[in-house]
């Protein structure tokens, strides 16, 4: 152990003691009434996780979205994370990333504005003015919300990732948890998201050991399925390169500024092309010399192809932003992702969803 990781515990450590017990003693005032949880006439379904960051919710909500559309009117409600604007603001044809934050535009137009898409800090006021402003709403997703208990919800979803598991982790600011692994009991569902080819059915029985789930829990495992590259402007380029049609001789400039960017690196490396690896923060927003920096990489790498790929939730900052080159844009692409449940679980995830939504009226 380095002597800089004995000071982080010896600094950290103690203050994720306290932070657990400021976290514990919240969640004990909800469970006691003390703290009001709210109520409504329709279905509210929580999306959340215990850890910060890199789970999979945006993904995962988009998939409960197009697993229920045809059955409900359904609103998205989320936080708009790093966004510039305050309070509820609606999403419309003319809104921007910095309006209502990255995830929720993406969802916005992932489902070509078809789907209501509103962002609020207070997701009790949110849910209101959604109520009011569209009255025809009659099922409500809230993304990131399972720590925001001032609403009571009809089912609450919680996404963990196999590669991190909650119960292997510490609280904040010494580890990634926002609350007590003990808070997942809280849950109807939980999903273990990212999970990597190869596992084995042992790994399967220790994991769920691991979470410790009483029997109430509707257990399941999930993984991505990176789809085609999608141009990101798709009027630049005339034909699409599948990633399969490149060579050792072509190479690929990856570019992500998400939580855990690792499985789309190996993703792309797993491909014949050369991969290049430019990672930013999470929620990155592209300044110019980020942008220069984009294009100088870009023209400085070798291969007899060149392209750009981004993930899909940084897409949507890259082509908001004016700094983007305009050398760049017919060699940009961005590589959209899927959910897609295992067996592993048990049963079948959409239809547990929508029974438990029931059973919740």
């Amino acid at each position: 152990m380095t002597a800089k990781t004995i000071l982080s515990k010896l600094v950290l450590l103690p203050c994720s003691k306290v932070y657990g017990l400021i976290t514990c003693t919240r969640n004990k005032f909800f469970d006691w009434h003390i703290l009001p949880q709210h109520e409504f006439d329709i279905p509210v379904v929580v999306v959340g996780n215990l850890a910060v960051g890199g789970t999979g919710k945006t993904p995962h909500t988009e998939y409960i979205v197009e697993a229920l559309r045809q059955d409900y009117h359904i609103a998205v409600l989320s936080r708009g994370y790093k966004r510039h604007t305050k309070g509820f603001v609606m999403a419309t044809p003319y809104s921007k990333p910095t309006d209502i934050g990255d995830e929720a535009y993406q969802v916005y137009q992932k489902f070509d504005r078809k789907v209501v898409v509103a962002v609020c800090e207070d997701r009790v006021h949110g849910i209101r003015e959604l109520r009011r402003l569209v009255p025809e709403v009659n099922l409500i997703i809230l993304d990131d919300a399972f720590q925001h208990r001032y609403v009571k919800p009809a089912v609450s979803i919680v996404i963990t990732e196999y590669n991190r598991p909650v119960f292997n982790d510490k609280m904040l600011p010494y580890g990634r948890l926002r609350e007590s692994v003990r808070g997942i009991n809280r849950a109807d569902i939980v999903i273990v998201s990212k999970v990597p080819d190869g596992v084995k059915d042992v790994d399967y029985m220790l994991f769920k050991k691991g979470l410790g789930l009483f029997p109430y829990h509707q257990l399941f495992y999930s993984h991505y399925r990176y789809e085609d590259l999608v141009p990101l402007y798709p009027g630049q380029v005339e034909s699409l390169p599948y990633l399969d049609w490149l060579t050792e001789s072509d190479s690929i400039l990856a570019v992500a500024g998400i939580d855990n960017p690792r499985p789309f690196v190996r993703y792309l490396k797993s491909f014949m092309a050369k991969v290049r690896v430019n990672i930013f923060s999470d929620h990155h927003a592209f300044s110019r010399k980020d942008m220069e920096l984009l294009l100088k990489r870009y023209t400085t790498m070798k291969g007899e192809r060149k392209i750009i790929v981004t993930t899909e939730k940084d897409a949507v900052r890259m082509a908001a932003s004016p700094y983007f080159p305009p050398e760049l844009r017919s060699a940009t692409f961005y590589l959209p992702v899927k959910v897609d449940f295992l067996p592993q679980g048990g049963g079948s995830f959409d239809d547990t969803l929508r029974r438990l939504i029931r059973q919740a009226r």
